[in-house]
């Protein structure tokens, strides 16, 4: 138990100062810090925004918009799937109006067969009904969403936006922004160390909806200007259409939506040098992609982005490979922030702002201040307590309890994790239950000791007695801040890391690395008695 090979301790002692070593940088001035950067690497502890400060944005879904979409992409589907119906159904008056969508089938003898093409359309994945089909004067069908259809739509999307936004602000190099859900239609935004929020709300507010569909060229400019459009084509805003005019009309149904993108890089015009963005679509987006400007030569198309033609080229020839070029009135800051979205993937669902606020760094530096002064202070006290009570295993244990408290520091900087106010709680809470392995160590020997075992045996069963109790207890609360991690956000995972981390290297240190300094000083000195 208390023999100790050369390598065994060469190992530990080099794992003692690399765990030091990282939490040095941490430590120093930031000035410093850079400058040191420049010769070795510098990991760093990052701090939360309850400690730096930073930016807070509270964004809440259109409800609405989400509905419309939900119908408009039920419309595209009934289209396609009475088109395609053997023998074909035909229908008319289609209309989207009150959340329901209806349309007439203009044989009524087809009624029947119209309504179990509608099937599949109207139901999820788990067989369940999203929406309900119903039959008015013989032979009208009124689509109406299920009761739990639009709530489980509302969920789908606003994860599916937690997860884009997140995909958006890492994509900026942001560190550890905290982002979760608030209720059912809000999501609460939290990004420490910065300061200007407008880049973070230009970037999560924007849907990046992208969509190419074709231009209406038989749609009157003068209506067009007047937003009226044709039936089967919709009017949209041009900002840059070189006609002058405000609008265009584009064809509603049909087009390509941008969801099929797996890659956007920013880069520049060949023709004009100008800022654009290069987009590339799967193998199925390519081939539909291609197949579109194939069958739509010399007609003009738009390139749609959350509701705005930004721009509108002449298909000149077919399009293969399924890479294309988004070109418009770009700057290279907006081509890149266009390609940070598209590459994250579109909002599912219109979000707006309903609160925003910065956060400053003076509590986060008046609570680094009050944490720091309760962990000198209780530090102070167990190294006092411990060696009054202890003696030299007393003086072992307060080692092992500086070395933790380097360690933690170090292994979160290695780490790259983040400290946040509840997280110095733990730490504090880390420091004060380290050294209960060792009160349990040294209490074991004594009773040993007062058995009338020898000094060796007294130690070696000491150690291995407490070790059980020891390895059994810290094996609960790595559990429990487990736990806390998998199903806690924000501060609450913050807490567990800091206490995840504290709790193993308070046991590397506690058992392991004073075992090794007892064991070097038995087998040095030889000791005949012992007082513990």
């Amino acid at each position: 138990m208390l023999d100790f090979p050369r390598w065994r301790v060469w190992m530990l002692n080099t794992l003692i100062i690399f765990g030091v070593l990282f939490a040095i940088p941490s430590l120093l001035p930031a000035q410093m810090r850079d400058q040191l950067a420049q010769f070795v690497p510098t990991p760093t502890i990052n701090l939360g925004l309850d400690l730096a400060g930073g930016s807070h944005i509270l964004l809440e879904a259109d409800k609405s918009q989400l509905v419309e979409t939900r119908l408009e992409a039920l419309e595209d589907g009934v289209r396609t799937a009475m088109r395609r119906a053997d023998p074909q159904i035909p229908i008319a008056d289609v209309s989207r109006a009150d959340g329901q969508l209806s349309f007439t089938v203009s044989d009524v003898s087809k009624v029947d067969a119209a309504r179990e093409a509608l099937i599949p359309l109207t139901s999820n994945a788990t067989g369940s009904r999203d929406w309900n089909i119903g039959v008015n004067d013989g032979n009208r069908l009124i689509v109406t969403p299920a009761g739990a259809g639009n709530d489980a739509a509302l969920d789908q999307a606003m994860d599916t936006a937690k997860d884009v936004i997140d995909r958006r602000i890492n994509a900026l190099g942001t560190l550890e922004p905290t982002i979760i859900r608030q209720g059912d239609n809000r999501i609460v935004v939290q990004v420490p160390g910065l300061d200007d929020p407008a880049a973070l709300k230009a970037l999560i507010g924007k849907t990046a909806k992208l969509e190419f569909k074709l231009v209406d060229e038989l749609a009157d400019p003068d209506q067009t200007a007047k937003g009226k459009a044709r039936v089967g084509s919709q009017v949209l805003p041009y900002p840059d259409n070189p006609s002058g005019l405000p609008n265009i009309a584009v064809r509603r149904l049909g087009g390509i939506s941008g969801d099929k993108l797996v890659k956007a890089d920013p880069t520049f015009d060949s023709q004009t040098n100008e800022p654009a963005v290069t987009i590339q679509f799967d193998s199925e987006g390519g081939q539909r992609f291609a197949r579109m400007t194939q069958q739509n030569v010399n007609k003009l198309f738009a390139i749609i982005l959350d509701g705005q033609v930004i721009s509108a080229p002449q298909i000149r020839e077919p399009i293969f490979g399924g890479v294309s070029q988004i070109s418009g009135s770009f700057t290279t800051e907006s081509a890149n922030a266009l390609s940070i979205s598209l590459r994250s993937g579109a909002l599912p669902v219109d979000l707006k702002i309903v609160e925003e606020r910065s956060v400053g760094p003076d509590l986060g530096a008046d609570s680094i201040r009050r944490g720091v002064l309760a962990a000198v202070i209780g530090t102070t006290a167990i190294l006092v307590l411990m060696f009054l009570v202890y003696g030299r295993f007393g003086m072992y244990a307060n080692f092992a309890l500086v070395i933790n408290i380097g360690m933690i520091l170090g292994v979160m900087a290695f780490a790259n994790a983040t400290l946040t106010l509840p997280g110095i709680a733990g730490f504090i809470l880390t420091i004060g239950a380290a050294v209960d392995a060792n009160v349990l160590i040294n209490e074991r020997i004594r009773e040993e000791l007062k058995r009338g075992r020898r000094i060796v045996q007294a130690i070696e069963v000491g150690y291995k007695e407490a070790s059980r109790a020891i390895f059994d207890a810290n094996s609960t609360n790595v559990i429990a801040a487990a736990l806390l991690f998998i199903f806690g956000s924000g501060p609450i995972r913050g807490f567990a890391v800091v206490l995840m981390i504290g709790i193993v290297t308070s046991v590397f240190t506690a058992v392991t690395i004073t075992r090794m300094w007892v064991s070097r000083w038995v087998k040095r000195t030889r000791p005949t008695e012992l007082t513990i």
